[in-house]
């Protein structure tokens, strides 16, 4: 489903470079940010705890940057997963050139790469989240010919002080697909998928979801983002950077989001559904 019009392509960098973020280089990436006046670097990977970490870097010089996007860099294993031991916790990040996206939310122009783990001896970490993914995945392909797909439907509540005087209160229970001045945080979500798109997502499309209440002190509205499917790596991906520009932005509005699949008995709960699709031959 990806948009072979590159120029319309809603990723600085495919619209850029006009090729699928699939065929990034390391000289793409050198060249988009050389053309751009990029200043920073962050590596990004996800640690036991599901958030997204970041390492960032000054851009040097040439030299400098086409190191660090060769060979990844340090980092301690034991802070990160609960596993690894303290006295082998020598890990390596090494960045997944199709990941590169322009980070949305930082004043000073920055490219964001979404890393691999690599032990000590160069090999990929057997037990990272990722590489469990990407392994799985490609035995599944040899064994069976087959692409294995998804899609993520990220379902969560935004919640923010009770409005006692609201023209327009929403109904409890009755919020799916509402609009504003109903949906309050409508607003929100359509600047979430925005961000999302310029960041490598391919969404399907954002509604506001039946969750929809009150109690004694707060508001709770939910929503939710559906992606199309895509390659089942590239579905994880996604899903990880849509919740971290979801949680930028409450905190930016000063609102609080809830991916819990139940906040409390009778509402209606957020539900992380994946759907997965086989291909053969497209």
């Amino acid at each position: 489903m990806e948009n072979k019009n590159f120029e319309s392509n809603p990723n600085p960098l495919v619209s850029f470079l006009k090729k699928p973020a699939k065929e990034f280089t390391k000289k793409d990436i050198m060249e988009f940010i050389r053309a751009h006046n990029i200043e920073m670097l962050n590596f990004r990977y996800v640690a036991a705890d599901g958030r997204l970490k970041a390492l960032n870097f000054i851009i040097n010089n040439e030299e400098h940057l086409n190191q660090v996007l060769s060979t990844g860099e340090r980092v301690d294993g034991s802070s990160l997963f609960p596993f690894i031991e303290a006295g082998s916790s020598d890990l390596y990040v090494v960045p997944r050139y199709s990941t590169a996206f322009v980070n949305p939310f930082e004043d000073i122009p920055t490219i964001d790469i979404l890393c691999s783990y690599f032990n000590n001896e160069g090999k990929p970490l057997e037990s990272a989240p990722e590489y469990v993914l990407r392994k799985a995945h490609n035995d599944f392909k040899k064994a069976t010919g087959l692409t294995f797909k998804g899609l993520g439907e990220l379902e969560y509540y935004i919640i923010d002080d009770k409005d006692e005087n609201s023209e327009f209160p929403a109904v409890d229970q009755k919020g799916y697909h509402e609009s504003g001045p109903f949906a309050k945080f409508e607003h929100i979500r359509i600047e979430a998928m925005h961000l999302v798109a310029q960041c490598g997502g391919v969404l399907k499309y954002g509604h506001s979801e039946v969750g929809n209440f009150t109690d004694d002190k707060y508001y709770y509205e939910q929503q939710e983002l559906e992606f199309l499917p895509c390659d089942i790596e590239d579905a994880a991906d996604q899903l990880v950077i849509a919740k971290w520009i979801l949680r930028k932005l409450s905190h930016e509005y000063g609102v609080t989001i809830s991916l819990a699949p139940k906040i409390t008995v009778g509402k209606a709960g957020s539900g992380l559904h994946v759907h997965f699709m086989l291909e053969k031959d497209g």
